[in-house]
């Protein structure tokens, strides 16, 4: 059974994103076939929050080369969109410091459901605790059509440029 979702997803407008594309970028530093976020539309300060989505399309990098003739999303690129929907929130209020968040490990990921180019992929991190300058935690899920996909948990960690972990 699907944990509880972290938000109620369909509050959200969508069509007024509070971050685009363009926002995104002035934080998180991936950039072309490995930018992974559309959009941020709920920013939740007070839990330490957030809800944004992926916008999965036909001209994916992976389409052609993963299951060709059947190009179902990989599982390691669904964890990394919502490793950028969560570095972009430590990011931005500076839950960590240092340069670059990293993947410090994952765990109880579970995949529900498969995810298929023309689809929206909503995103939900919730920070679950945090040790500045070293680690951050968060429960993660993403919904497509209002279904649960996939779920975890993920450890980020502040990485200094030149120096490492």
């Amino acid at each position: 059974m699907p944990p509880r979702p972290l938000y109620d997803i369909e509050q959200f407008d969508y069509d007024k994103p509070l971050y685009t594309l363009s926002d995104i970028r002035k934080v998180n530093p991936q950039r072309h076939e490995m930018e992974q976020l559309t959009a941020i539309v709920h920013v939740d300060r007070e839990n330490d929050g957030i809800v944004g989505y992926k916008d999965v399309t036909e001209d994916e990098f992976w389409c052609t080369g993963h299951m060709p003739g059947f190009p179902l999303m990989p599982g390691v690129i669904l964890c990394e969109c919502a490793a950028q929907l969560a570095g972009f929130y430590a990011r931005k209020y500076e839950l960590l410091g240092g340069d670059y968040l990293g993947f410090g490990g994952m765990n109880e990921v579970r995949f529900r459901a498969p995810v298929f180019p023309n689809s929206r992929l909503v995103l939900a991190a919730l920070t679950k605790n945090v040790r500045f300058g070293k680690r951050a935690e968060f429960e993660f899920q993403g919904f497509v059509d209002g279904q649960m996909v996939f779920s975890g948990q993920m450890i980020g960690v502040s990485i200094n440029r030149g120096t490492g972990l």
